[in-house]
């Protein structure tokens, strides 16, 4: 398979990038999009040229370190992580656009290497549980209800990719935010923080820059985990519990 790749290089957040065209041939199609990328590195570097820079760690789509656009698609054309995402989806002789994150609260940091951070911060606001210390409880000791449980599972399969501000037209981050909430402030748990976790989490999300959520759906279509749109809507309700509690 040859193709044509147009990537973007950016040496450093101070100076203005642009896209890069290079070739690259024998790419086989059971490769995954970051194999491709690494043969394409080992070219540039063989060649004397600068690598391209991109995020990666696990490559099992577990970790959310991969960070791409490609064709204007976060993570690219299937509904995975850019990681899991393997040459078969294109075709010989395809021209793929290579693209980091864009929102102004992922600032990019090399090429395609975003700094979001911003994220670590929204979690350190809130995303933590009281814990008792002493001997550790028996595991039925809290009995959660099935629901519940379900629930919690579902919201805490969020990697925290960034995905969802990559394809939110506005760059909201109101899908991340509301699975980091969700997960913990359904759980006993995760009662005691319940209130301020909530307020906490969404005003540090509001002072990160994120953009505001107009439910386009675009971030739920684009998450590799299928966190589902009605989380945000559980989150607001949950955000103006506490508003009028607090209010009290």
């Amino acid at each position: 398979m040859k193709l044509t790749l147009r990537v973007w290089r950016q040496q450093n957040p101070e100076t203005p990038g642009a896209m890069a065209t290079y070739e690259v041939d024998n790419i086989s199609a059971d490769m995954s999009f970051l194999e491709m990328l690494d043969t394409l590195n080992e070219e540039l570097t063989l060649a004397g040229d600068e690598p391209v820079a991109f995020d990666h760690d696990c490559r099992e789509g577990i970790c959310g370190a991969c960070s791409l656009v490609i064709n204007g698609d976060a993570h690219g054309p299937e509904r995975t992580t850019t990681c899991q995402l393997h040459m078969r989806s294109f075709a010989d002789g395809d021209t793929i656009d290579i693209e980091p994150w864009r929102a102004s609260a992922f600032p990019v940091i090399k090429d395609l290497v975003v700094d979001r951070s911003s994220f670590d911060r929204i979690i350190q606001s809130g995303g933590y549980i009281s814990a008792a210390t002493g001997t550790a409880p028996d595991a039925h000791a809290t009995p959660v209800p099935k629901p519940d449980a379900e629930f919690a599972f579902e919201h805490a399969e969020c990697i925290g990719c960034g995905a969802c501000v990559a394809a939110c037209p506005n760059g909201s981050a109101m899908l991340f935010t509301s699975a980091k909430v969700n997960h913990l402030n359904v759980l006993p748990q995760g009662a005691p923080e319940r209130e301020t976790r909530v307020l906490d989490m969404v005003a540090q999300m509001d002072e990160e820059g994120f953009g505001g959520c107009t439910l386009t759906g675009e971030c739920a279509t684009a998450c590799p985990k299928g966190i589902p749109l009605p989380s945000i809507a559980a989150m607001n309700k949950e955000w103006l519990r506490a508003t009028r509690k607090v209010r009290r």
